[in-house]
């Protein structure tokens, strides 16, 4: 099926399941939200949705467009965790999604908007991120304000934790400022709307605070936010490409942009079918990178370009051209963790799958 792929990514529907497993046994009865923007974290919104779709109650999305794509695979509530422009706004109420707001404008747009059915929303606070929600001192007030909105429902209030991976004191003590929040919520506002706090790392660092949601992110997909639980994840993710060209060099040939290589003996290398228009990072250019090729790894020469890259494949005889070359996953008993990549690269796990290219076909087995 991928004999004439130049570049794509195999997505391991087990895998994904099996980490919804891992979340749903660290959470309990807790709601599981599965947060599936940016196309997922670049590993294809529809096909992961749906291979998720038994083990979750509901998504998460960045945005309108994301929710409607997602709607007409699926008929989960849809929360959008982003703000809406106000352009956006009638087709959130028309469709039924869930929104996210920060302001009491917000809620009287909304409230404005709705007909026969009000509108559900989702109430942020912000408790330190600083990119949205409500101030912790104002949030009680407005949120009463909001509830008593004739055509608003409150769906579920929540926060967003900045630094679960980074600063447990100030996590924990966030997390309690929101739990104390939230009791004060719901003596003044009565309702069955529910909370959530966690994300990806905050469900890994302190899981005995799931709330009645959690939203699970970049860990359903098998990568760790923290290093010390990637061994409990499957990654879902294999990326791929190809050997497009084979070619031997004599010493002192140089490759690529820059001259930044120059072949030190005669070499064999080859020319994949990929670039930095496919998502690699240019970032990765003479960081010793490597690709697996028939179990192997091949350092990367020179810079990487916008469609194709250099590797060097001295050491493999029988490769051809054709060849299936690993970017990032496992091939034989050798892997290339998104990890790896990441670090070499300068940036984080979520920026390498995220922006990988869309002309990169996604198949899911």
């Amino acid at each position: 099926m991928t004999s004439s792929y130049r570049c794509w990514v195999e997505i391991d529907c087990a895998a994904l399941r099996s980490n919804a497993k891992i979340v749903r046994e660290r959470i309990g009865s807790a709601d599981l939200l599965a947060v599936v923007k940016a196309n997922a974290y670049g590993h294809g919104m529809i096909g992961s949705a749906q291979a998720l779709a038994n083990d979750v109650q509901l998504f998460g999305v960045a945005n309108l467009e994301e929710a409607s794509a997602l709607r007409e695979s699926l008929t989960h509530p849809i929360i959008i965790l982003g703000p809406a422009l106000p352009a956006e706004m009638p087709a959130i109420v028309e469709e039924g999604f869930i929104p996210t707001i920060s302001t009491f404008a917000e809620g009287e747009d909304f409230n404005g908007l709705a007909g026969a059915r009000a509108v559900a929303i989702n109430f942020k606070v912000d408790t330190g991120m600083g990119r949205m929600g409500v101030p912790e001192n104002e949030a009680l007030a407005l949120f009463q304000k909001i509830a008593s909105l004739p055509k608003i429902t409150i769906h579920s209030v929540s926060t967003h934790l900045p630094v679960s991976n980074e600063d447990a004191d100030y996590t924990r003590d966030e997390i309690e400022r929101f739990r104390a929040l939230v009791r004060e919520f719901r003596e003044q506002v009565s309702g069955d709307y529910k909370a959530h706090i966690l994300q990806s790392a905050g469900l890994l660092a302190f899981p005995k605070e799931p709330n009645e949601i959690v939203r699970a992110g970049i860990i359903l997909f098998g990568i760790s936010p923290l290093p010390e639980h990637q061994q409990i994840l499957e990654p879902a993710m294999t990326w791929k490409t190809r050997l497009g060209l084979i070619r031997n060099l004599p010493k002192g040939t140089s490759i690529s942009y820059g001259r930044t290589f120059i072949a030190p003996r005669a070499m064999r290398v080859a020319t994949l079918t990929a670039g930095y228009a496919d998502g690699y990072p240019r970032h990765l250019s003479n960081r010793e990178a490597a690709v697996l090729v028939r179990g192997q790894r091949c350092p990367l020469l020179g810079r990487v370009t916008m469609d194709l890259m250099v590797i060097d494949l001295s050491k493999i005889d029988d490769a051809q051209p054709g060849d299936e070359v690993v970017l990032m996953g496992r091939q034989g008993d050798k892997k290339i963790p998104c990890a790896e990549l990441a670090e070499k690269a300068s940036t984080i796990t979520w920026e390498i799958t995220t922006r990988i290219g869309a002309r990169v076909r996604r198949v899911f087995i």
